[in-house]
């Protein structure tokens, strides 16, 4: 598993030092579905690019199986909101830019990568064009991109973000389709709170300034659709819309709280200033 021991991070602000994430702890297992929500301003990116290897802790440490992590590595792929795709090449060569990368030969790369393309459905796009398909279809060229060089862990840094309404739901039901079908432990950041709810299997809330744990759910919504279970049926289900609420009522009063503090100590400095 990935292990997130006594996490800190502080960067540099004008006024010193700023905790983006103080003494949080987690553990990501092989296989679940681990997704992160909370407040703008709590540190999920912060968290998501520390376990990526992007960004150094201040305190604490990150390890798989014990063994610390001290930068990027292909034991874990990273999906961004972003696709980050090359739009002069086609389907197939982004999925297979990766494996290209690793020394991999060019049959073998284009085996793999029309494997993924099938896992992800879009084995019938491999020869268009990036700026051919939509947004949704390049989110899916991103993931097989991701999987295709076999990660242990997929990192999700809210990839459904900038997609429309319909085209999220639809994604999210695949996202789950190739958690179940490639069996790898995922890590996901999102602000919809349905999206959170219908995806973990281990839901993860944060409160902000700094970010910290609050609570850990385990959540059996992804399996009843792996089940087969209709995604609609899930999400109108009274036990799922009374979590939903609970949820967003929880992210509310935790706004206006830090809200009220920060203006507490905005007063103090004025008042020290005057």
């Amino acid at each position: 598993m990935i292990r997130v021991q006594s996490l800190t991070v502080a960067f540099d602000a004008a006024d010193g030092k700023t905790e983006v994430l103080r003494d949080l702890s987690l553990d990501l297992p092989d296989g679940r579905f681990t997704v992160v929500i909370g407040e703008s301003g709590c540190g999920k990116t912060t968290l998501l690019n520390v376990i990526a290897g992007f960004i150094a802790p201040t305190a604490g440490s990150v390890s798989i199986d014990g063994r610390l992590v001290s930068g990027p590595g292909a034991d874990r792929g990273v999906v961004f909101q972003d696709d980050a795709l090359l739009p002069w090449q086609s389907v197939l060569e982004n999925i297979s830019f990766g494996l290209r990368l690793q020394g991999l030969g060019k049959a073998e790369r284009e085996a793999r990568g029309r494997h993924y393309l099938s896992l992800v459905g879009l084995e019938k796009y491999a020869d268009f064009p990036i700026w051919k398909i939509s947004g949704g279809m390049r989110q899916r060229v991103g993931l097989a991109r991701a999987l295709a060089v076999d990660p242990r862990f997929l990192l999700l840094d809210e990839p459904l973000g900038a997609l429309d309404a319909l085209t999220r739901e639809r994604m999210q039901e695949h996202l789950l389709r190739i958690w179940k079908t490639s069996g790898k432990g995922m890590f996901m950041i999102t602000h919809s709170v349905e999206e959170a709810l219908f995806l973990a299997t281990d839901l993860v809330l944060l409160r902000a300034r700094p970010g910290r744990v609050e609570s850990i759910r385990r959540l059996d919504f992804s399996e009843r659709f792996a089940a087969g279970e209709s995604a609609r049926s899930i999400k109108s289900d009274p036990r799922f819309v009374a979590l939903r609420e609970e949820i967003l009522a929880s992210l509310l009063r935790h706004e206006e709280h830090d809200e009220q503090e920060a203006q507490e100590v905005q007063e103090e400095q004025q008042e020290l200033a005057a």
